[in-house]
């Protein structure tokens, strides 16, 4: 049976993926995707390993479109790009669609990447925060509902992607009032933009969450006013397109039910 649908968070080796382009295209219709959207990290002002590089960025536009001819009336390809809250807007009308996204924060001149290692991150909390976690996470979340606006996006990338390793390494409890207040305004900003948030099953795939981003309290909250989802993996490899979409795709299905229920009671 067809799994069907779209996975619209991938990244190749244009950025830091281990797959090429064609190899998710072939993973995407081994898993019998109706379509795949490339969406590799965009050039970043400054240096940045994970991002693409400007010539990298163009040589990246040209192969995707080349697939695009390539595969057409096999499976459907578009052409984006996750654009950090940093990065400010792409060219108009060079991408299909845009994912924003928030990796770094920035305190006085230092940036903190919230996703690279549990070490990284915790020591940069003691060190730019002295160790006060809620602070990180209210700065995360400032910038985080900005970022529709920052860089146009057509998705909001993993809403909550400060607790990637939460499990692993927790110092965050996430029903604290600072911490509920913090994404809680954040999402309050985004819902107004109509922009869909993704369930994003990436951190699974790498071991880091037994769950996607972004919490299930987020999400229920989310549904309660209309928020819309999408289901995407971030995958970085050719085995992991798709991760996990028939396990969550039902939680994404509820979540609308329970939401079209709502809107007929009120």
């Amino acid at each position: 049976m067809k799994m069907g649908g779209w996975d619209l968070h991938i990244h190749t080796t244009f950025c830091d993926g281990d797959s090429t382009p064609e190899e998710m295209v072939q993973a995407a219709m081994e898993r019998g995707l109706e379509g795949i959207g490339f969406s590799g990290h965009a050039p970043m002002p400054f240096d940045a390993p994970w991002a693409m590089t400007q010539a990298g960025a163009a040589e990246y536009w040209r192969e995707v479109s080349r697939l695009k001819e390539k595969y057409r009336g096999r499976i459907k390809i578009l052409l984006g790009v996750e654009q950090d809250y940093w990065c400010g807007r792409p060219e108009a009308g060079l991408y299909d669609y845009v994912i924003g996204s928030v990796h770094l924060v920035k305190k006085g001149e230092a940036f903190l990447p919230v996703d690279d290692s549990p070490e990284i991150l915790r020591q940069g909390v003691d060190g730019l925060y002295g160790g006060d976690w809620y602070a990180l996470a209210e700065d995360y979340f400032t910038l985080t509902g900005q970022v529709v606006e920052a860089t146009g996006a057509d998705v909001i990338g993993h809403f909550d992607l400060l607790t990637k390793f939460h499990e692993a390494d927790p110092h965050l409890d996430l029903s604290h009032p600072r911490y509920t207040a913090a994404w809680r305004e954040a999402a309050d900003k985004l819902l107004e933009t109509g922009k869909p948030f993704e369930i994003n099953t990436g951190a699974i795939s790498r071991g880091w969450r037994s769950a996607p981003y972004p919490h299930g309290d987020i999400i229920r909250y989310l549904q309660a006013r209309g928020g819309r989802l999408i289901l995407n993996s971030d995958s970085h490899s050719a085995g992991t397109v798709a991760f996990q979409f028939d396990q969550w795709r039902p939680l994404l299905e509820r979540a609308e039910a329970q939401d079209t229920e709502q809107k007929e009671i009120l």
